[in-house]
């Protein structure tokens, strides 16, 4: 369950930057992925590609700092595409930006994955897997069935209205 609740964490984590980010730039308000979990998911999806790395990459910085910002912006990047394909919606587009492939990422995002690699293996992630570790498995299956209905009911919203503000019940 620890690699649940580490998705689950660093998808929050992520829906606090994307917060941040848009308040710090005027940037769109809807940048959520799911319609009532206060989540990001391609966080998650791209932490865990991060720890998912062999021990030797993480333990020399600049080999992390480049496995993880590929590894981040990968999952990024194949998240853009579910998102444009199965459910016919964006959530970013990077076609302004410098080194962007098809407006799904871009360099200076994958800069800063890598550094955000860097403070998730050697700080988040040993601050926080033993307490994570000790969240009990029926809470952890709560979660994860309320995980999976928001995930369903936010499919079906997006394949419906194919428009990000759907999602948008908050103002």
């Amino acid at each position: 369950m620890v690699w649940f609740w580490s998705f689950v964490t660093y998808s929050l984590i992520g829906f606090l930057l994307e917060v941040a980010f848009s308040a710090a730039v005027g940037g769109r308000p809807d940048r959520k992925g799911l319609l009532v979990l206060p989540l990001c998911p391609v966080y998650g999806l791209g932490a865990c590609l991060i720890l998912l790395l062999p021990a030797w990459i993480r333990l020399r910085p600049w080999a992390l700092f480049l496995a993880g910002g590929a590894a981040a912006t990968a999952a990024e990047y194949c998240t853009a595409v579910y998102h444009e394909k199965v459910l016919g919606v964006s959530f970013w587009n990077y076609d302004g930006l410098p080194g962007n492939l098809q407006g799904r990422v871009c360099l200076p995002f994958s800069l800063a994955w890598g550094v955000l690699s860097l403070g998730l293996v050697y700080w988040a992630q040993p601050l926080l897997a033993p307490l994570l570790a000790r969240i009990p498995g029926p809470v952890g299956w709560a979660a994860l069935l309320t995980l999976l209905a928001d995930a369903t009911l936010t499919v079906l919203m997006l394949r419906r209205y194919h428009d990000t503000r759907c999602l948008q019940w908050y103002r």
